[in-house]
């Protein structure tokens, strides 16, 4: 499987445009998989473009961890998220390339959302083997990875590595401008 280079964190700031949500409206992503009071695991969240909805959707009694291993994403997501009153929810982390750091999070993550990640990743085995850990048995990961980078074979390659780790496709929704699959935990 080919691993892409990282976005430079600069990127951040066009990703977050909110002319962005005419083709990917993260209300209308998240809105099906998320509830009040769930706890989200987001990796490589930027800065925040879904972060803030998923903060909305969990609500006050919810909580969302956002890591990343680029500094400059962490503080542009926790800029944003206080200017919209949703920091407090929202456990925004900076961590290593080689880990996500997610010891504290064993069996308790409700649902993943990997958006535009896993592509980056230096391992997408070791990837899958730390989120499925985080997972509470029969929580769900949303995988979208952008068309234009991901291939439907590299796709496949990373299924296949989410399945080792105890994560099978529960359905593939359509995402505009993405390839994408609904993980189940078993």
């Amino acid at each position: 499987m080919t691993q892409h280079k990282l976005c430079p964190w600069w990127v951040g700031y066009l990703i977050t445009s909110p002319f962005r949500k005419l083709w990917q409206n993260p209300a209308l992503i998240l809105e099906p998989h998320i509830r009040a009071g769930m706890t989200v695991l987001e990796p490589g969240p930027g800065m925040g473009f879904f972060t803030l909805e998923i903060a909305k959707l969990v609500g006050s009694s919810g909580r969302v961890v956002a890591v990343d291993v680029q500094p400059q994403m962490i503080e542009g997501l926790k800029r944003r998220a206080r200017k919209a009153g949703l920091l407090d929810r929202i456990d925004a982390r900076v961590v290593s390339p080689a880990s996500m750091q997610l010891a504290d999070l064993n069996a308790i993550a409700d649902f993943v959302f990997a958006f535009a990640v896993v592509h980056e990743m230096p391992s997408a085995a070791s990837f899958f083997s730390e989120v499925a850990r985080a997972m509470r048995s029969g929580g769900d990961l949303l995988l979208a990875e952008p068309s234009g980078h991901v291939s439907e074979a590299e796709f496949g390659e990373q299924i296949k590595a989410a399945a080792h780790s105890g994560l099978g496709v529960f359905e593939r929704p359509s995402i505009d401008r993405c390839v994408a699959a609904l993980l189940r935990k078993s």
